[in-house]
């Protein structure tokens, strides 16, 4: 068998999106922004394609603006946050996704801006009480950048009453919402938030196209210069087939997210449990409880071995693909900022394990089976 558990670095393309945008590949190919027929069919592809974003997360088509993804909707935040806004500080913590943890770090040391982390309970949730002292001890304008789900351990940001404290004292606030977007419900009619981010790869669509959601109070200068395209805040042809397979795959897991909660949510409380069972001394990263965690990851703390820094290699040649933390580091010999920042014990071996509504309780076997041999193995040597 060959099993893919790293559904949090990217998922597989549903079958449905990619033959809805297999003619936006091959002969409804106009430019956008020509006025001819072929031009209009596009734009009115890309138009009707933000229409359905935005009834699915229940906001205003002009609220969504069409991105490369999660990374540069972030960046385009903090952008409006400070350029438009007037923002003069910037509250986040320290196990946000580089996306936004390094673009608050820069955008803070080149504007001058105030750069403040909340900080963390234990169990790696944010410490509200500390967020409401840090927005109460000062009267800078100023964003809060928190992401919904944490993409290593899983943990759930109450979205509400994070977006209470900041109104209460006047912050913008923005949400990282790469990992839940199309696996949570959002109703941005009622939830009072600044900026919101999704990625279609998270959820079954392509790769290179994402979205960032505006508040629609919000107006902003160009992020990317060169043509009038997304509200004059991204010049340049729009990625006609990436917008088409981003909303078709929104479509898709807001038809049955239900479904698609209680399967992912089976699968990983399923794993808990014959991780349990199976390996001694066995331990996890952040808050598990279902009411709290993102169900489509967990970060595992597995027992101290004389091969821990060989470890996702020996799974992926026995045929289990999963990873150390956020593919975007992965490539680092530094270790993951997540797990130092919710002071974690890095000694031992951790495997972030992620699901999607393609995984079977069957490979969640497999990887449990693999993983108890390797440990197995390791008393015998």
């Amino acid at each position: 068998m060959r099993v893919y558990l790293d559904n949090a670095a990217t998922t597989p393309i549903a079958p449905e999106v990619f033959e809805a945008m297999v003619p936006f590949l091959k002969n409804e190919f106009g430019n956008p922004s020509s006025t001819h027929s072929f031009g209009r069919q596009a734009k009115g592809t890309i138009e009707t394609s933000r229409r359905k974003v935005a009834s699915l997360i229940h906001s205003k088509p002009s609220e969504i603006i069409f991105t490369s993804g999660g990374t540069e909707a972030d960046n385009m935040a903090f952008s409006i946050a400070i350029n438009e806004l007037g923002v003069k500080r910037v509250i986040t913590s320290e196990i946000e996704h580089h996306a936004v943890i390094h673009t608050a770090e820069d955008v803070c040391k080149k504007n001058a801006l105030e750069f403040a982390l909340v900080k963390l309970l234990p169990n790696g949730h944010v410490d509200l009480a500390h967020l409401e002292e840090l927005l109460a001890n000062s009267d800078k304008k100023t964003l809060v950048s928190l992401m919904h789900g944490n993409n290593e351990i899983g943990n759930l940001l109450p979205l509400e009453r994070v977006s209470e404290i900041c109104r209460k004292y006047n912050a913008y606030f923005h949400s990282d919402t790469v990992q839940t977007m199309a696996h949570y419900n959002f109703d941005l009619s009622k939830l009072d938030i600044d900026f919101i981010t999704g990625a279609a790869h998270k959820f079954h669509g392509p790769k290179g196209v994402g979205f960032l959601y505006i508040k629609n109070n919000i107006k902003g200068l160009p992020f990317i210069h060169g043509g009038s395209q997304e509200r004059g805040l991204r010049g340049g042809t729009e990625n006609l087939y990436g917008i088409v397979g981003l909303a078709k795959a929104m479509e898709i897991a807001y038809e049955d997210l239900e479904a698609h909660q209680n399967h992912v949510q089976g699968l990983k409380s399923h794993m808990i449990s014959e991780l349990k069972k199976n390996i001694d001394d066995v331990g996890f990263h952040g808050d598990i409880k279902p009411e709290n965690s993102l169900y489509t990851v967990i970060n595992v703390c597995l027992p101290k071995t004389s091969k821990s820094a060989m470890l996702l290699f020996t799974l992926d040649l026995k045929g289990v693909a999963c990873s150390g933390g956020s593919a975007c580091t992965s490539g680092s010999a530094k270790g993951s900022h997540v797990l130092e920042g919710i002071k974690a014990d890095t000694t031992k071996p951790n495997v972030r394990f992620s699901f999607s509504r393609y995984t079977t309780k069957e490979e969640v076997d497999f990887a449990v089976t693999v993983l108890k041999e390797v440990f197995e193995k390791e008393l015998v040597d």
